[in-house]
């Protein structure tokens, strides 16, 4: 003491009162996830495609222009008065004879593979007589695959590749399995000849995920 008061040490602190911050601090770490829980990182455990049967409709429509023109052109057609008219679900064909309705087929044949049309596509309905002594035609379009081919497609996939999956989707067939080369297996496979000529329809590939 001096003079009668206390001597005040200075290097003693106000420790007793002090508190750390560090108390109340969360680390961020405690809401952090790991990306592996989030579905949408995680890799597929499957892969797949759909087989269908369709066309290029405006491929169809630039067909029949071209049917049109030619029809217009041919000195042996252009006097038949030959009518093809394109609906949705078909083509209606109106002319003067048997022979000329030949004739138009073949353009129409012609022209479509010309623009990658499969000639599978065009279903050729019965000859009917029509007013003024003339001949019709309704050719119909094939679009879809039906139970019965999708039932044969599934089989034959089962049958020759056993770690696939098929199933029949509306009017399309479904094909799943683990790898992506053995999907590519059976799209070669569908591909060939023999395949192609047994099945009514043709049929493309798309949707591959």
């Amino acid at each position: 003491m001096g003079n009668g008061g206390w001597v005040i040490d200075n290097d003693q602190l106000p420790i007793t009162n002090y508190q750390l911050p560090i108390t109340n601090y969360q680390l961020p770490i405690t809401n952090y996830q790991s990306p592996i829980t989030n579905p949408s990182l995680i890799m597929a455990s499957s892969f797949s495609f759909d087989i269908v049967s369709d066309f290029d409709r405006q491929e169809l429509v630039n067909t029949i222009d071209q049917v049109h023109r030619e029809l217009k052109g041919r000195y042996d057609l252009k006097d038949t008065q030959t009518t093809v008219e394109l609906s949705e679900e078909s083509i209606v064909v109106n002319t003067d004879s048997e022979f000329t309705l030949n004739s138009v087929q073949d353009i129409i044949r012609e022209k479509a593979a010309k623009r990658s049309l499969s000639q599978k596509i065009f279903d050729f309905g019965t000859i009917e007589s029509a007013s003024g002594n003339r001949v019709r035609q309704e050719i119909k379009l094939q679009k879809g695959i039906s139970q019965e081919i999708g039932k044969k497609i599934s089989k034959l996939i089962r049958d020759e590749f056993k770690k696939v999956q098929a199933s029949i989707q509306g009017d399309a067939v479904r094909v799943t399995a683990k790898s992506k080369d053995e999907l590519q297996t059976v799209i070669q496979r569908l591909k060939q000849k023999d395949i192609q000529e047994d099945l009514p329809v043709a049929l493309q590939f798309n949707n591959y995920r």
